[in-house]
């Protein structure tokens, strides 16, 4: 393709053909409208608004846990709130030191894998519910079978909790935490 076959007849020369197409790009320019105030400021009042949605939905995060089968075969799932977006966060009761002491006094290593060496961290979450009871005790990274099974046996026993509250009422809250066994 060479450049006379693009240049409108009337060019003379590749200068003035890029000349006039300079021209015909300023008349166009002059003649697109002036930017008004809805142009210019909708774009950033749409963005500040949809900021303060996105906080404001950021504090009420939450999550579905699984809640079983229905009757008609189909999985059903439960609305909980995360642990970190809800304003009073649920607690063991005596608080962390409390429940460190619990997991120590009442945590029996399973004999076989005592005896195998097995160590590990068992990471588990749970539900506590707007009544302080835990519920949906699930292993979301385990080391071995019989540590999972002692993990979950040792949340299922715990007393209840004090529970989580968002915008002043008691909320259901998945909290996860991890159960170590050393020998």
């Amino acid at each position: 393709m060479h450049i006379s076959d693009i240049t409108p007849k009337f060019a003379t020369t590749e200068k003035q053909t890029a000349t006039e197409a300079g021209m015909l790009a300023l008349k166009l320019r002059r003649s697109l409208k002036k930017p008004t105030m809805k142009t210019t400021y909708f774009p950033l009042f749409t963005s500040i608004i949809l900021f303060i949605l996105g906080i404001s939905s950021a504090f009420s995060q939450t999550c579905r846990v699984s809640a079983g089968i229905s009757h008609d075969g189909q999985p059903t799932f439960r609305e909980v709130f995360e642990y970190d977006f809800v304003d009073e966060k649920p607690s063991f009761p005596g608080g962390n030191e409390a429940f460190l002491d619990y997991i120590n006094k009442n945590r029996k290593y399973p004999a076989e894998a005592y005896e195998q060496g097995i160590e590990g961290r068992v990471t588990c979450s749970f539900v506590v519910n707007a009544d302080g009871n835990i519920t949906h005790i699930k292993v979301i990274k385990g080391c071995n079978k019989s540590l999972n099974s002692e993990a979950i046996r040792l949340l299922g026993e715990m007393p209840c909790w004090r529970p989580g509250r968002h915008l002043s009422h008691y909320v259901p809250v998945r909290v996860v935490h991890s159960i170590p066994f050393r020998k």
